[in-house]
C-alpha cells in the first residue's frame, strides 16, 4: 500500500494534489499546513521543502514539490489505463506538456498570481493597481485562446479523456471566477463539468484543514 502524505491546504495550488489523489483512488494522509502563518517556515517542513512553499508530497520517503509535478508523479507511479492523468503516447504527452506549460506560466504565474500578490496581499508585496489591471487584461487575452479550443465541444482539454491538465486549468478558472473575471460560455460549462466530478468535490473538502482536524 502507498505511504503518501500531502502537505498543504486551502489554496488553488494545494487542491491540485488532493484532486489527483482522489482521481487515482489513493489513500493518503495530509498535513494541512497553511502558506502564510509560519507553518511552511518550521524546521520540520523546511527540511522537506527548502523553498518553504506548498504543496509537497512525500511517498515513502520520496519528496516531490510543485503541483504539476505532483500530479505527473502520481499518475506515472499509480495510474492505470483506466485513470491515468498523463498521456503516455509521445505526441499526446507533448500536447499535454504544452498545455501544462501554458497554464502554469501564462494563466497562473503571469496573470492570477500577480493579482494575488498586489490585490490580495498588498501589505506584503505592495499595492500595484496598474499591474493588477494589466494582469487581468493579459489573463483575458490568454484565456480566450482556451475558450476557442473548447468551442469544438470537446469535454476536456485533450479531448474525451480527463487529464492532469484539466486539474490545472479548472483550478485557474475557479480562481478567476472568485476574482469576478468574465468567462466565455465554453469555459463556464467546462468549469462546471470539472467541479462536478466526485474527485473534485472530495478534494475541495480535503483542501480544508477542518477536514483533517475533525474528531473521529
Amino acid at each position: 500500500m502507498p505511504n503518501l502524505t500531502l502537505w498543504g491546504a486551502t489554496t488553488s495550488r494545494t487542491i491540485r494534489g488532493h484532486w489527483a489523489l482522489r482521481e487515482l483512488g489513493l489513500d493518503y494522509r495530509c498535513e494541512p499546513i497553511l502558506s502564510r502563518n509560519g507553518d511552511t517556515q518550521t524546521a520540520r517542513y523546511t527540511a522537506l521543502n527548502p523553498r518553504q512553499k506548498i504543496p509537497t508530497l512525500v511517498d515513502d520517503g520520496f519528496v516531490i514539490t510543485e503541483s504539476a509535478a505532483i500530479v505527473a508523479y502520481l499518475s506515472a507511479t499509480y495510474g492505470t489505463d483506466a485513470n491515468r492523468l498523463v498521456p503516455t503516447d509521445p505526441r499526446q504527452r507533448a500536447r499535454y506538456d504544452e498545455w501544462v506549460s501554458f497554464i502554469l506560466t501564462e494563466l497562473d504565474a503571469t496573470s492570477l498570481y500577480v493579482v494575488r500578490r498586489h490585490l490580495g496581499l498588498p501589505q506584503i508585496y505592495g499595492a500595484a493597481p496598474v499591474a493588477v489591471e494589466a494582469a487581468f487584461a493579459y489573463f483575458q487575452r490568454q484565456i480566450a485562446t482556451v475558450a476557442a479550443t473548447l468551442d469544438d465541444d470537446r469535454p476536456w482539454l485533450m479531448g474525451d479523456r480527463f487529464t492532469g491538465a484539466d486539474i490545472l486549468l479548472a483550478t485557474c478558472l475557479t480562481w478567476a471566477a472568485r476574482l469576478d473575471q468574465p468567462l466565455a460560455p465554453s469555459l463556464t460549462a467546462y468549469m462546471h463539468r470539472a467541479t462536478a466530478r466526485p474527485a473534485y468535490i472530495a478534494a475541495e473538502a480535503a483542501n480544508q484543514p477542518a477536514f483533517w482536524n475533525r474528531t473521529p
